[in-house]
């Protein structure tokens, strides 16, 4: 891996500036460097130019000022949801700078990654990453660079991306302090993204679908509301994102429902011994992801 440091002229464009893309923005801010922001919302612009962590903005009907932004940018993070990532660089790529670095923060990668490398221009690199934290909560104004702390970041190299670009994208993760730094190849990403994200949203939600009963805030504890703060989901981004990779997320649900199938069988047959070897086995594999 060459090893990459990235001086403090360089000038970096958050494209929405969302929870994340405003936790970006900060971290970046916060490390002495030039951050620039482009989304739909002014209260989100205006927010980033008065908290001082933007140096300049503009919405996205201001093309004239997204134009001029985007031409003295020397990377652009894209906050956006993968089809919109795909449709932006389609419409604004032939105003990059020869050689930037392009990456986004998006859940899924195959298509992504896919659809616009297919299309980009030849002195232009996009390289996808995938930043795993997040909160309950949306909104630049509930941004936070310290979410990134304790989180994993994942870069999603394909075959037509250089070391330079990979280092590249390291570097910034490190600026931003997140805990461990993976490289998996896009198929491998959502594979594994498939399971541990995806998966344990499906369930959130058919979790909470289960049950109609008002009353039930009344009586619960902490493991059903640890279990179920995921399902407080935003319909709109998970619905891509489980779509974009529902070949993957089909074949992990049907893994689990054999898995609960493996627990019912256990209760019908009374095999205690079975059901406490299942309980044991959950506990120790549990442990790995103990933060130490």
């Amino acid at each position: 891996m060459i090893e990459q440091e990235i001086e403090k002229i360089h000038r970096f464009l958050i494209v929405g500036l969302g929870l994340i893309g405003g936790s970006y923005a900060k971290g970046l801010a916060q490390a002495g460097y030039t951050v620039y922001a482009i989304d739909k919302d002014p209260a989100a612009i205006g927010y980033g130019v008065s908290e001082n962590f933007i140096r300049q903005g503009a919405t996205i009907e201001q093309e004239v000022s997204v134009i001029e932004i985007i031409q003295k940018s020397d990377t652009i993070i894209l906050g956006l949801y993968p089809k919109d990532t795909v449709a932006w660089i389609q419409k604004y790529q032939s105003y990059f700078k020869p050689g930037i670095v392009v990456t986004d923060v998006s859940g899924v990668k195959q298509f992504v990654v896919e659809e616009i490398q297919t299309g980009l221009r030849s002195d232009v690199e996009f390289l996808a990453s995938h930043p795993m934290a997040g909160k309950e909560v949306s909104g630049v104004v509930n941004s936070d660079p310290a979410i990134f702390l304790e989180a994993n970041f994942i870069i999603t190299p394909s075959p037509k991306n250089t070391e330079r670009a990979i280092a590249h994208v390291k570097a910034i993760a490190e600026l931003l302090k997140f805990r461990h730094i993976a490289t998996l190849s896009p198929q491998e990403h959502d594979e594994m993204i498939g399971f541990l994200s995806q998966l344990t949203h499906v369930i959130a939600v058919s979790l909470m679908n289960s049950s109609t009963n008002p009353h039930l805030v009344e009586y619960t504890g902490d493991s059903f509301r640890d279990l179920t703060r995921i399902a407080n989901i935003n319909e709109v981004l998970w619905s891509e994102l489980f779509l974009e990779n529902k070949d993957i997320l089909i074949a992990q649900i049907d893994n689990f429902m054999t898995q609960v199938s493996n627990v019912r069988k256990t209760l019908v047959e009374e095999d205690i011994q079975t059901l406490k070897q299942l309980m044991i086995q959950s506990t120790e594999r549990r442990k790995l992801f103990n933060k130490k």
